[in-house]
């Protein structure tokens, strides 16, 4: 019997408990890729989410390992003469940070008002939530083929992906790939995103001694590496904040307005703090490139002694706009480093890991489809939008299936606060994000929405 969109509504309506305790499950489990104390916890996730997979009548479940963290893969066929859609999202999530700042336990789901707080709530747990919520809601008979591929390592870059998707190219093989691992453009304001912006990273370290010496004795003449790195680091940006690096490429941004007001709230800038880089607000978020300090290592204070520093080293984070190829950017970036030592200083660069950028057209009849049931489920037309952040697993499924079509979809709003503390996910906007999944399954099987 086919579906109408008043079923299904009431269908995913009923399994939304469901979903929440799966979600509060999952938020249970610290599954910290980036750090080798979780690397059990990791484990434990993917068992757990294939173990959600197999509950819900999966034909096959894997938990895989490709030289990186464990991805789980499970399928539900397609009936005859139907798509098959791929349901992406990844289990792993960010460390805490400084746990004392949170308002409440960061592994235990937390409802407070109209959002349920956690690590991982949102991103990207909360999109994985998305996914089970869809096959909840056809009872675990979905009415198209069905692949849930959850990654176990994209917040660390996804440093396996290729490999995975080497040996699992059948398996994750689909007609529609959705990506439910991105940002909403407001609290009731579905999107489709259209760009990201790609990934690289490098550590550089400066030396201008072979020991440290006393800085009364020797300061004025000898340049400690502190001071040193500090001035190179100040070379990547221009007076006003751009990116001075050359041979990075920018596009320009899409003429939608981003309320600079919006932005104030959202980032909780300082009173008195000015903006950085020119151009709109978007192309600076989306189209640009950006370069951040992430780290530094040095002494210290509380050890401070009256030091001239040997040696120094900082780790740069390199978003590489969409268009331009991210290897390239990180070549143009560590040639500014050796290029630009200050005084004469040893600097040494140790490249990082890559993500390409993303330019991925919301088009053609499976993407109508999409767009159908997200306006139907939320209530208003999408928004095209693009991301400052990266998901490197867009790039590779567009190169690797150029017939497919490619949905970057998210449960996320700017008050998530991905990776920050008190990371969150809105509750209403859960609920529309499931009911939207859902709606588009059954318009990909023909049915009317």
């Amino acid at each position: 019997m086919p579906h109408t969109p008043e079923s299904l509504s009431a269908a995913v309506d009923a399994v939304m408990p469901r979903v929440r305790a799966d979600l509060a499950d999952l938020v249970a489990i610290p599954s910290v890729s980036a750090d080798p104390a979780h690397a059990e916890d990791v484990v434990r996730s993917a068992e757990h989410v294939a173990g959600l997979a197999r509950e819900l009548g999966a034909a096959d479940v894997r938990v895989v390992r490709h030289g990186g963290q464990p991805a789980v893969i499970a399928h539900w066929p397609a009936p005859e003469g139907r798509p098959t859609v791929c349901l992406y999202a990844h289990h792993d999530v960010q460390p805490t940070g400084a746990q004392a700042q949170w308002t409440a336990e960061p592994f235990a789901a937390t409802e407070r008002g109209d959002r349920l707080f956690g690590r991982g709530a949102a991103d990207d747990k909360g999109g994985l939530s998305v996914h089970l919520a869809a096959l909840r809601a056809f009872g675990g008979r979905p009415p198209v083929g069905v692949t849930l591929f959850v990654e176990g390592e994209e917040e660390i870059g996804s440093p396996s992906l290729a490999e995975t998707l080497d040996a699992e190219a059948a398996a994750v093989a689909a007609d529609v790939f959705v990506i439910a691992d991105s940002a909403n453009w407001d609290v009731g304001e579905p999107a489709f995103t259209t760009t990201l912006r790609g990934l690289a990273d490098c550590v550089v370290t400066v030396s201008t001694l072979d020991h440290a010496l006393h800085s009364g004795q020797y300061g004025g003449v000898v340049p400690d590496a502190l001071t040193t790195l500090c001035r190179l680091l100040a070379t990547l940006h221009d007076e006003a904040g751009s990116v001075a690096v050359q041979g990075i490429p920018s596009t320009p941004g899409p003429e939608l307005d981003y309320p600079e007001e919006r932005l104030r709230a959202e980032t909780g800038l300082l009173d008195g703090v000015e903006w950085v880089g020119t151009d709109s607000v978007v192309s600076r978020l989306w189209t640009q490139p950006a370069i951040s300090v992430i780290a530094l290592d040095a002494t210290p204070v509380a050890q401070a002694s009256n030091t001239l520093v040997p040696s120094a080293r900082a780790k740069l984070s390199l978003r590489v706009p969409p268009g331009a190829d991210a290897d390239q950017a990180l070549d143009a970036l560590v040639a500014h480093l050796l290029e630009h030592a200050p005084w004469g200083a040893q600097v040494e660069v140790e490249r990082g890991s890559t993500g390409q950028p993303s330019s991925i057209p919301v088009e053609g009849p499976h993407a109508e489809v999409a767009r159908r049931a997200f306006t139907r489920a939320w209530g208003r037309e999408p928004v095209e939008i693009g991301q400052g952040g990266s998901i490197p697993m867009v790039a590779e499924f567009a190169s690797r299936y150029p017939d497919a079509t490619v949905l970057v979809t998210a449960v996320v709003d700017p008050d998530s606060r991905m990776h920050g503390i008190d990371e969150s996910v809105h509750l209403r906007d859960l609920e529309r994000a499931c009911l939207a999944e859902t709606l588009m399954l059954a318009g990909l099987a023909g049915e009317e929405i």
